[in-house]
C-alpha cells in the first residue's frame, strides 16, 4: 500500500509498526479535519492554476463523500497507511487518478498533520466551553433551589460558620466561569493557520496561505514556517492546561459529593442510576463516576506534562517525537469532556437531605 513518503525499497515490518503506533488509530478522529483542511487547499491550488477546474469540483466532491463515510464508520485507516493523510490520498487517487496526486502539491505531511489537530482542537475547545457552560447553568439552578437551605461551612474539615447549600454550588458555578477565561484564550492562540509551512521551511510556489486561512476560518495565518512545527505540541500543551483548571474545579466538587454523600453525612444521596454496586458487599453504593472524575483530573495535568516533556529541548524543525504527543492531547481533550457532562448528570440528579443537613449545625458552629 503506498505511502506519501514511498521510496524504492520496502520498509521492515517492525520498524513500520513501532513507528506508525496509534497513528493510524487515533487518525481516525482527524480525518474529517484533514479533508476539511485538504477542500480549502485543493480550492487554493485552483485559484493560482495548480489544479483544473474539473480536478478540484472531483477532489472537493470526493473529500465531502469521505467525510460521510467516515460518519457512518465506513472509511478505514490501515497500519501500512500509517495515518489519515495517506488513507485520504490513497482513496482520492484509486477514485480520480492523478488528480489525487495533484492534491499534495505544496504542504507536507507536517503541515497537514498541525493543521488537522487544529481544527480539531478548535471543536474540541467550542464543545468544552458549551458543556462547562451547561454545567454552570445546573449548578446554578440547583443554587437557586437550595439557597435557603442551611449548610455547615466548614474549614480544616471541622464546623466553622453557618452556610448554604446555594453558596455552596454558586462557588462552584463562578469558579467554572472564571475558569473558562482561559479557554477563550488559548482558543485565540490555536486558532492560526499553519498551512504552507510544508516540512518547515515552506514551499518554492506561489500558495496563498491567507487564502487557505480564510477558507478555514482561522483568524491569522501563523507568519513563520518554522514557527509552525516548533510550536507543535506546545500549543496543545497549553490547551490541556487550561482544561486543567476547569479539571481541578470538577474535582473539588467531586470530593465534596463524595464526602458529604456518605451515610456519617448524608447531605447528599447519590441517585442510584449513577452509583456502582459492589462483588461481594451487597450493600455497597459506590461513586465511581465521582472517583474516576477525581483521578482523571489528575491524568489530564499529567497528559499535560508527558507533552511538554517530549518537546523539551527539540531542535527546531520537524521531529518524529512530535508523533508521540498526539494521544495523551486527544486522551486528555476526550477525558475532561465526559468528566464535565458525568459531573452535570451527578449534579442534576443529586437530592439534597435538608434534614441531616440541619442536623449538623451542632452548637459548637455557634460560637
Amino acid at each position: 500500500m503506498a505511502k506519501l513518503w514511498q521510496k524504492d525499497y520496502s520498509l521492515n515490518k517492525l520498524v513500520e509498526s513501532f513507528t506508525v503506533g496509534e497513528d493510524y488509530l487515533l487518525d481516525r478522529r482527524l480525518i474529517n479535519s484533514d479533508c476539511v483542511a485538504s477542500i480549502a487547499h485543493a480550492a487554493m491550488l485552483n485559484s493560482i492554476g495548480i489544479l483544473k477546474n474539473e480536478e478540484f469540483h472531483g477532489l472537493r466532491r470526493e473529500l465531502r463523500h469521505i467525510i460521510e463515510l467516515n460518519k457512518s464508520g465506513d472509511f478505514t485507516i490501515e497500519l501500512a497507511e500509517e495515518d489519515c493523510h495517506t488513507a485520504i490520498e490513497n482513496h482520492l487517487t484509486a477514485v480520480l487518478g492523478e488528480a489525487g496526486k495533484k492534491i499534495h502539491t505544496g504542504r507536507s505531511r507536517n503541515d497537514q498533520i498541525i493543521a488537522a489537530i487544529r481544527l480539531y482542537s478548535r471543536s474540541f475547545l467550542l464543545d468544552f466551553q458549551r458543556d462547562c457552560l451547561n454545567l454552570v447553568r445546573v449548578l446554578l439552578d440547583f443554587a437557586g433551589k437550595n439557597s435557603s437551605v442551611p449548610m455547615p461551612g466548614r474549614t480544616h474539615m471541622q464546623l466553622a460558620m453557618p452556610s448554604s447549600v446555594g453558596l455552596w454550588a454558586g462557588a462552584f458555578a463562578e469558579e467554572i466561569l472564571d475558569d473558562l477565561s482561559l479557554i477563550t484564550a488559548v482558543y485565540e492562540l490555536n486558532n492560526m493557520s499553519p498551512l504552507g509551512s510544508a516540512a518547515s521551511y515552506g514551499v518554492p510556489l506561489p500558495i496563498d496561505r491567507e487564502q487557505v486561512a480564510e477558507a478555514l476560518g482561522f483568524k491569522k495565518v501563523q507568519n513563520n514556517v518554522l514557527y509552525v512545527n516548533n510550536s507543535r505540541g506546545k500549543i496543545e500543551a497549553v490547551i490541556l492546561d487550561a482544561v486543567e483548571k476547569v479539571m481541578l474545579t470538577l474535582s473539588k466538587i467531586a470530593q465534596d459529593i463524595i464526602l458529604f454523600s456518605i451515610p456519617e453525612f448524608g447531605y447528599f444521596t447519590l441517585p442510584d442510576d449513577i452509583c456502582r454496586g459492589s462483588s461481594i458487599m451487597p450493600q455497597k453504593k459506590n461513586p465511581d463516576v465521582l472517583e474516576l472524575v477525581r483521578a482523571r483530573a489528575a491524568s489530564v495535568s499529567l497528559q499535560s506534562l508527558q507533552i511538554k516533556s517530549i518537546i523539551r529541548a527539540l531542535p527546531s524543525g520537524y521531529n518524529a517525537d512530535f508523533q508521540e504527543t498526539k494521544p495523551p492531547f486527544i486522551r486528555g481533550a476526550d477525558s475532561a469532556l465526559s468528566c464535565v457532562r458525568i459531573m452535570t448528570l451527578t449534579v442534576n440528579k443529586l437530592k439534597v437531605n435538608e434534614e441531616k443537613l440541619i442536623a449538623g449545625f451542632l452548637p459548637e458552629i455557634y460560637a
